[in-house]
């Protein structure tokens, strides 16, 4: 595609003289912007991508992919439906869940929280919650014994076989109002899953006693169900719809996170225009070095054309100049990205070990952990755009020095 005379007189043109300083400076500042554009672009996608995959794994496997709630608040025969829901192709799991708010007393202290009932079978088959377990054992969630996150726990100095007070605000009713039912429980094991609002604010109990508790026996809230493909559920809705027969509402965990995830897709593109346009710049630099590189070079050109060289020739000649900005540029920056991206939690501790400030706080972001998580493909497309930005950027420059006469060149030069 090049000549070794073309190859040869690009790379002279890209070793800096004295005379040719101010050129080369605007080279060099037009090699870093697009190294840390790319470098920053595949950063921040990795990031946002991390972040996303991290938020629906974790809300994923503290609840259902699908939840089928009760239009009256209880669900009765809850077992028989289960065993029908599960028939359904598709669905891998089906658990009862009791789910209510409370407040939680210890010490003299309170705090709200929100109670989560499931059995003990379907308790251990969370993954999310049976790996993370930090005191205690999964054997330990029966009877009154319940569990309690790490972050809630470390708030209120409790360790398991602490006891605590929870109080329903469904009471009971007596001549002086109602009466709030409280019970004590025993921490049996605490949890880290490495999402605040769970760790902070989830409570799981045995479904046998948050029946007891909330007097709802022989009924639950609702009905979580897990399916083979979270991703694409609707066939599975639509099969799970006439299975229940109108008794109760059909819910895709889409439907409760869609602001959400929304906010994070909408966040995550504005990011990648925002990021695009330093590259852009970079391009713009790369045009404006190249165009004062040949004003410079005129009086070459004119040698060049004067001893055969074509217009062809001297086009690529500049437009390889230029371009190998570009391409080493994104070469560098995509190398630099993606070492950062994989090391970035590691980078994270060392800059707030020197700062003395989070840079990534829990309670904001709703993760212990920087998260990030590379997308090849959308590394790729970065570099494309990149390279086709660095190349566009020498197309004018380049058509200029081809069509520079060599007599006017010799005659003004």
């Amino acid at each position: 595609m090049f000549s070794p005379f073309e190859r040869m007189m690009a790379g002279r043109y890209l070793r800096a003289r004295k005379a040719e300083g101010f050129v080369s400076v605007i080279a060099a500042f037009s090699f870093l912007g697009i190294m840390l554009g790319v470098a920053t672009l595949i950063i921040v996608m990795s990031v946002m991508n991390g972040f996303r995959g991290e938020l629906i794994t974790r809300i994923l496997g503290l609840n259902g992919h699908i939840n089928i709630y009760s239009d009256s608040g209880a669900l009765m025969d809850y077992d028989t439906l289960a065993r029908r829901v599960a028939q359904v192709p598709g669905v891998t799991g089906v658990a009862p869940v009791i789910e209510a708010q409370v407040l939680m007393s210890m010490n003299g202290y309170a705090n709200g929280a929100l109670v989560r009932g499931m059995t003990f079978s379907d308790f251990s088959k969370k993954p999310i919650v049976s790996t993370s377990i930090k005191e205690g054992t999964i054997a330990d969630f029966n009877n009154n014994n319940v569990a309690i996150g790490k972050v809630m726990a470390d708030k209120l100095h409790l360790g398991v076989g602490d006891q605590i007070t929870l109080v329903s605000p469904k009471g009971k009713a007596s001549p002086f109002g109602t009466i709030p039912r409280t019970r004590q429980y025993t921490i049996g094991l605490i949890f880290d899953v490495g999402m605040f609002e769970y760790d902070s604010s989830f409570i799981f109990m045995p479904l046998e006693s948050a029946q007891v508790f909330f007097q709802m026996e022989g009924a639950v809230t609702s009905l979580e169900v897990i399916t083979n493909n979270p991703q694409h559920m609707t066939p599975i809705t639509r099969g799970i719809e006439p299975v229940i027969q109108g008794r109760a509402a059909v819910h895709e965990w889409k439907d409760s996170n869609t602001s959400f995830f929304n906010a994070i897709q909408v966040e995550r593109n504005v990011m990648f225009l925002i990021l695009t346009l330093i590259i852009i710049v970079a391009a713009f630099n790369i045009i404006s070095s190249m165009i004062m590189l040949v004003k410079d070079k005129g009086r070459d050109i004119a040698v060049m054309r004067t001893m055969g060289a074509s217009r062809r020739s001297m086009m690529k000649i500049f437009i390889l100049t230029g371009a190998s900005i570009g391409l080493f540029g994104t070469f560098v920056g995509a190398l630099l990205g993606i070492e950062f991206a994989l090391n970035i939690e590691a980078i994270r501790q060392v800059l707030q070990h020197m700062t003395g400030t989070e840079l990534f706080s829990k309670e904001i972001y709703f993760l212990s952990k920087l998260p990030a998580e590379i997308d090849w493909q959308e590394v790729m497309t970065v570099v494309g755009l990149a390279i086709f930005l660095s190349i566009a950027a020498t197309i004018y420059p380049a058509w200029r020095a081809a069509k520079l006469d060599p007599v006017e060149a010799l005659r003004y030069g």
